[in-house]
């Protein structure tokens, strides 16, 4: 079966991207994304806008949408992600668990912004709230604040300077446990993926560890094609996915066109002999109306 040029990871500006969900849409459609994933982090705000804005206008072409979200989770105190696909976007648990997830990145933002304020940085947390408009508030936000004050030169000294692991912006977080976020993704109709393994920064070990218990835990998929992984981390990952017999899946993870290693709809490909997620029945259910698949 040839699939369709798809995207199932990418963000917009109900989380920490830099295009409206409309404009990321249009851009896919530009770029012949035939099935779209709109993932922002622990939202799912920007696909509902985009859904009833789709089905005012009645539009007959552009990608078929997926509704997901990339879930911030612990397992073992590594923050992993993991993106749910196909959710039921007005499930009871899925809302009650999203605004959980809100109360503690608003916690978080106010300690960051108090920390930062005694390093004499004045008003850190209004700015960050104006600058997220109303979004999941992330630390990309505050980034670009620290530019905006001329602070740093650029949002990648933001977080090696202020914002990354170690340093005093970096403040931990209750996240919910990885099988909490995979029973609500779950139990709201969509079938999940472990986002990026190799950018945690893990050992291959630790690695399989944090796969294992995925796959134990009701686990669906890994992505296997993102920005960033080689062929051998591709052929390692591959082995545990059928090993726990895991489907895969692939995104551009993309977050703004001025990024020239994200491209809507361009992901390093993934071999043929794995079973693929948008091939999982829930996922297909969205998409085979569309006669893509």
């Amino acid at each position: 079966m040839i699939l369709p040029k798809y995207d199932l990871h990418t963000h917009t500006t109900a989380s920490d991207g830099v295009l409206s969900p409309l404009a990321l849409y249009q851009l896919a459609a530009e770029k012949g994304v035939e099935v779209l994933a709109i993932t922002d982090h622990d939202t799912v705000e920007g696909i509902k806008d985009l859904q009833k804005y789709l089905g005012l206008e009645s539009v007959e072409s552009g990608p078929r949408l997926i509704a997901g979200a990339e879930f911030t989770c612990l397992f073992e105190k590594q923050v992993l992600h993991v993106v749910g696909l196909g959710l039921n976007v007005d499930h009871v648990e899925l809302k009650q668990h999203l605004s959980g997830l809100e109360e503690l990145r608003l916690d978080r933002a106010r300690r960051i912004a108090a920390k930062l304020e005694k390093k004499k940085m004045p008003n850190v947390f209004e700015l960050v709230l104006e600058k997220a408009a109303g979004a999941q508030i992330g630390r990309p936000h505050f980034a670009k604040v620290l530019c905006d004050l001329k602070i740093v030169s650029t949002e990648a000294d933001a977080f090696k300077k202020y914002l990354g692991a170690g340093k005093i912006g970096n403040v931990s977080v209750a996240w919910p446990s990885l099988e909490k976020v995979l029973e609500v993704i779950t139990s709201s109709g969509g079938v999940s993926v472990l986002a990026h393994p190799t950018k945690y920064n893990l050992t291959m070990s630790k690695l399989r560890k944090v796969i294992a218990a995925f796959s134990e835990l009701g686990g669906n998929a890994i992505e296997l094609g993102y920005p960033g992984i080689n062929r051998e981390q591709q052929n390692i990952l591959a082995f545990e996915a059928d090993k726990h017999n895991l489907s895969v899946s692939a995104g551009s993870d993309f977050h703004t066109p001025l990024n020239r290693w994200t491209v809507v709809g361009a992901h390093p490909p993934i071999p043929d002999n794995l079973p693929h997620i948008l091939n999982h029945r829930r996922i297909a259910n969205t998409v085979i109306n569309r006669g893509v698949l």
